[in-house]
């Protein structure tokens, strides 16, 4: 089994794919009006349209983002994409911090309220659990 992709659902589907290509430095390849993708070496990021909710069944429409989940980022420096992030949203949870573990953190939020965490391996384990 393989983990292909990770699809958020949203209710102004070119606000959250315009806010993610900022976000990430990537242009969405778009495959209907309600849905696109962003894709790196590593995994999809799917954004779709709420209307594709009811492809998958009744009942399926909600779209509130998600506070107990968190889509993660390794990047090269995460104190230097803050200062890029700030000019996106003023949404930021936390500003650049040092984790027990030995990440370096930025936690913000995207339009519709999904955590999204930037994160930088600084201590010696974490550095060798990324590289």
């Amino acid at each position: 089994m393989k983990l292909a992709s990770l699809r958020l659902i949203t209710k102004d589907i070119k606000q959250s794919v315009e806010f993610y290509e900022k976000a990430v430095g990537l242009t969405a390849q778009w495959y209907t009006e309600d849905f696109a993708e962003l894709s790196t070496d590593s995994i999809t990021l799917a954004i779709g349209s709420s209307r594709t909710m009811k492809l998958f069944g009744e009942n399926l429409t909600a779209s509130t983002g998600s506070k107990n989940s968190i889509i993660e980022f390794l990047v090269a420096d995460v104190d230097a994409e803050y200062e890029r992030i700030k000019g996106i949203t003023n949404n930021i949870i936390q500003t650049p911090t040092t984790m027990p573990w030995g990440n370096r953190s930025l936690l913000f939020c995207d339009p519709d309220g999904n955590l999204i965490n930037f994160f930088t391996p600084v201590s010696a384990e974490a550095l060798k659990k990324f590289s």
